[in-house]
């Protein structure tokens, strides 16, 4: 039976990204199609399995094995703690070999699965919590022979394949496999006897073949997991590609996702190797890829400081032809030729001299920022365990074939330090500077079978009748009003079936449009119409007849020349002023103001410029993005200075910013500007740092803007209030784009929840839009409870409440996922992934909503009206037999 509410649990727990929960659901479908068993008919199994997941063709292996390759930085060991979580709640599976393919992941992978380390697999999975795993490893496994370590409920043994091949090389067994008589047999041979044993492989590719994995395949587990990056291995006439794939997450997904930087190809523009040494060459591409890690190093801060984020160091790969040549350019870099020796003390050297391990372990320490290397030289391109986030720029110096290059180059490069994209260019992108193999790079980037190629997509005669179009999901209120709507002809027919006309004559139409445009203006005199239902007021009712008389022009004579009777003006405003009622919620809109005048500033202090290294400018440096062609244009040729002074560069910058009035704050800024010229002049001439605060004045201005942040100061006496500059607001379009066809029924989930964003959902009877979209089922599902128990809801547009938090130094609008209307309130309702309920933003939010519906009560009591409430729901706490109020009463 299938376990789904184990992978809903498990994923929400452990946060699981997109491909790490398919992965999960893929394997909750296998186990319960082919359950692990010791005695399982093999080609049975992977018959069964194979007519689900065409990709599986053989197992490989002499028990079920089935690989998910995933992209480098996706998450692999997370996943591989989701899996053993998955099969242990669900399955009640106790025993686990994870098999590591050199020591450095060995180490990493008994790192990550000991409680309590910062990338703890099992952080949030609360049976693992009272009764943690027990950890038998290469070097623990006799001690914990001898105290009966056997017994333990859960055991994950972690094991380096490498150490066992060397032990099993010349026919020799493996120490595992030597006699133990505390339990009467080796070590081994109590694993193979364990009748729910499960086999997961790290970098599977990396020991397809060996002695080790032909010795570890007599365990003869119940099932196999493999997870890899690169599911092929590497045979005399290229890859041989794995035959036991059965899901396939290939890195230009990662890269299309979001999940990974974006890589680029950087070159000169113009640049012609024609007629240019190789010494020269080199030295040009050494030059730019530090110039260009400076301007990142920069921006990089910049980010950090704007958004309250950790500050990353970043770092160059430089990458060698060999030991000699690696010598070489570390005696450059250290020389006064380069950069006056600037990165002398800031380099290393590590190559095949050193043991592969300890190369890696002397590499890890570069991501610390205490650590004073921003430059590595290596020889050989570095293989899987080295998971660091802040490489930003490669230099590849050694002769490699383009598909080599861009596959081994930014396999180590791409992982993201905050975790995900910021949409800062910068931050997002890694730089591989290769002027002399430019063209080439591209070229294989654009190759269908290129590993940063996007995916093909072949059409045939039915895909063409599946367009994707703009939707606009209307208030309903403005088809029953025959108004017409910013929606296309091409949207039209998949928007879902318009509400039926309240009026048909067109004369009773064009007065209803008259009296609802009325009606809006209206609402801007929130003293007299503090509500919607207050448009059915005799006064109002009044004023209204009065100015739609006045507007109002009659169809054109027929032919006859007989006027058509003039339509009954105040049944059919009456009728409008009924149907806004029924079909609006009245959600007020605030206006937060200060009370007298609001003094602010910034203290005097002193910048730190330590980051701030920009070298003289020459030629512009571009970067072709090889996955979306985009071309990023770093750096300008020299022109004229345009300023009078140098410090007019900065304060001219600043005074762009909102929050800075020069007229108040003049010395200040020179003051600050000054320090970034002197800065500058202690290592450019004065024509060179006016070419350089001319190319860069944005990004020196923004580095000294988010300086100037910690050193901001206000008049915490000024006090501020709120006004209510209107009654109700008229309820906002959204527009969506989807497949052309009819929208799918609310009440029923889709396949393929994953990917919940693409579909659009009608069927409603009290929302207050034809159609809608859901970002989850969660989200599906409280409006399943909704259209059961509120009288009106809605999905609010961007724009409708305008309501703002901050996040970082930026102001963001906050636009609430849900409001409803009940028999006794208005409820402002946010579902959230339950391991989000404690971020950041997510409080902020919160905040800001909760503030804004004390504003709109204190304003509908002044009328007799319904109070507000804000309730943040974790996603996991909904479900359709689910009431509001019991939902209120949690999280209210």
């Amino acid at each position: 039976m299938s376990n789904l509410r184990h992978v809903n649990a498990i994923a929400g727990r452990l946060s699981l990204r997109q491909p790490q929960r398919r992965s999960l659901e893929i394997l909750d479908r296998v186990a319960e199609i082919v359950p692990p068993t010791k005695t399982a008919d093999l080609a049975a199994a992977l018959e069964i399995i194979r007519s689900e997941y065409p990709g599986v063709v053989d197992f490989e292996r002499d028990f079920p094995s089935l690989c998910f390759a995933l992209a480098t930085g996706v998450g692999k060991t997370r996943l591989m703690g989701a899996f053993i979580a998955y099969l242990k709640l669900a399955h009640d599976i106790n025993n686990f070999f994870v098999l590591a393919p050199n020591l450095t992941i060995y180490n990493k992978l008994i790192t990550d699965f000991t409680a309590n380390t910062p990338k703890y697999v099992f952080k949030g999975i609360s049976e693992f919590a009272i009764s943690p795993p027990v950890l038998t490893t290469g070097e623990t496994y006799e001690r914990q022979i001898a105290s009966g370590g056997q017994l333990f409920p859960t055991t994950i043994n972690i094991f380096n394949i490498a150490k066992i091949s060397s032990e099993v090389r010349g026919g020799r067994s493996p120490r595992i496999r030597s006699f133990r008589e505390e339990i009467g047999e080796s070590y081994f041979d109590y694993l193979a006897s364990l009748p729910d044993l499960v086999l997961l492989m790290d970098e599977s590719h990396r020991y397809r073949a060996t002695a080790g994995m032909r010795a570890i395949n007599e365990l003869k587990p119940v099932l196999g997991l493999e997870l890899t990056a690169t599911p092929f291995v590497e045979g005399t006439r290229g890859p041989v590609p794995f035959s036991n794939v059965i899901f396939d997450y290939p890195l230009a997904r990662a890269m299309e996702d979001g999940f990974v930087k974006e890589p680029a190809v950087v070159t000169r523009r113009d640049f012609n190797p024609a007629g240019k040494s190789p010494d020269a060459i080199q030295m040009m591409k050494l030059e730019d890829g530090v110039r260009l890690h400076e301007s990142v190093k920069v921006d990089l801060e910049t980010y950090a400081r704007e958004n309250g984020e950790r500050i990353v160091k970043p770092f160059v790969l430089v990458i060698a032809r060999d030991t000699t040549h690696a010598a070489e350019l570390m005696s450059l870099i250290q020389s006064e030729a380069f950069f006056e020796a600037r990165y002398a003390d800031k380099v290393i050297q590590v190559d095949s001299s050193v043991k592969e391990e300890e190369t890696v372990e002397k590499l890890l320490t570069v991501e610390q920022n205490d650590n004073p290397v921003e430059i590595v030289i290596h020889v050989n391109m570095l293989k899987e365990g080295w998971d660091v986030t802040n490489l930003y720029t490669i230099i590849p110096l050694r002769a490699a074939n383009a598909r080599t290059l861009i596959e081994q180059s930014i396999g180590r490069g791409l992982r993201l330090p905050y975790g995900k994209r910021t949409g800062v260019i910068a931050v997002d992108r890694l730089n591989i500077v290769a002027h002399d193999r430019f063209q080439e790079i591209v070229d294989e980037a654009n190759n269908p079978n290129s590993p940063i190629r996007l995916k093909q997509l072949v059409l045939d005669e039915a895909d063409f009748a599946r367009k994707t179009v703009t939707v606009v999901s209307a208030p309903t209120i403005l088809a029953s009003l025959g108004l017409q709507t910013t929606q296309s002809a091409d949207g039209a027919a998949s928007a879902g079936p318009a509400p039926t006309p309240a009026f048909t004559n067109p004369d009773e139409m064009r007065v209803a449009r008259l009296a609802y445009d009325a009606f809006r203006k209206l609402a801007r005199e929130p003293d007299k119409v503090p509500s919607v239902s207050y448009l059915s007021r005799p006064e109002v009712q009044e004023q209204i007849f009065r100015e739609v008389r006045s507007q109002y022009q009659p169809a054109q004579m027929e032919l006859e020349g007989v006027a058509k009777p003039v339509p009954d003006m105040a049944a059919v405003i009456a009728a409008t002023a009924k149907l806004m009622a029924e079909r609006t919620i009245d959600i007020p809109r605030i206006t937060v103001m200060p009370r007298g005048e609001v003094k602010a500033g910034f203290k005097p202090f002193n910048l730190d410029l330590s980051g701030m290294r920009y070298p003289a400018p020459s030629e512009e440096l571009w970067a072709k993005h090889l996955r979306t062609d985009r071309v990023d244009v770093i750096g300008l040729s020299q022109g004229n200075l345009l300023e009078r002074r140098l410090e007019d560069y900065v304060v001219s910058g600043l005074i762009d910013f909102p929050d800075i009035a020069y007229d108040e704050q003049a010395d200040m800024l020179y003051e600050l500007a000054g320090q970034v010229v002197r800065h500058l002049l202690t290592y450019l001439s004065e024509k060179d740092a006016g070419q350089v605060l001319a190319l860069h004045q944005r990004d020196i201005a923004r580095a000294v803007h988010a300086q100037m942040q910690d050193h901001f100061w206000k008049d915490d006496t000024v006090q501020y209030h709120h006004e209510v500059r209107q009654g109700f607001t008229e309820l906002r379009e959204s527009a969506y784009t989807t497949l052309r066809e009819a929208p799918l029924n609310y009440r029923v989930p889709p396949t393929d929840k994953s990917n919940m964003a693409r579909y659009l959902f009608g069927g409603f009877s009290k929302c207050l839009s034809t159609v809608t979209k859901f970002h989850s089922d969660s989200e599906r599902k409280l409006a399943v409870i909704l259209e059961r128990e509120s009288l009106k809801w809605m999905r609010p547009a961007k724009g409708q409440f305008q309501m703002f938090y901050r996040s970082g130094n930026d102001h963001l609008e906050y636009q609430p996922d849900f409001v409803a209307e009940t028999a006794d309130c208005i409820l402002m309702l946010e579902p959230k992934m339950a391991t989000q309920m404690q971020d950041k933003d997510v409080l902020a939010k919160r905040d800001v909503a909760i503030q804004w519906c004390g504003w709109a009560t204190d304003h509908s009591r002044t009328y007799g009206g319904k109070p507000w409430r804000y309730a943040l729901i974790p996603h996991d706490a909904i479900a359709e037999n689910m009431t509001l109020e019991f939902l209120l009463r949690q999280f209210h």
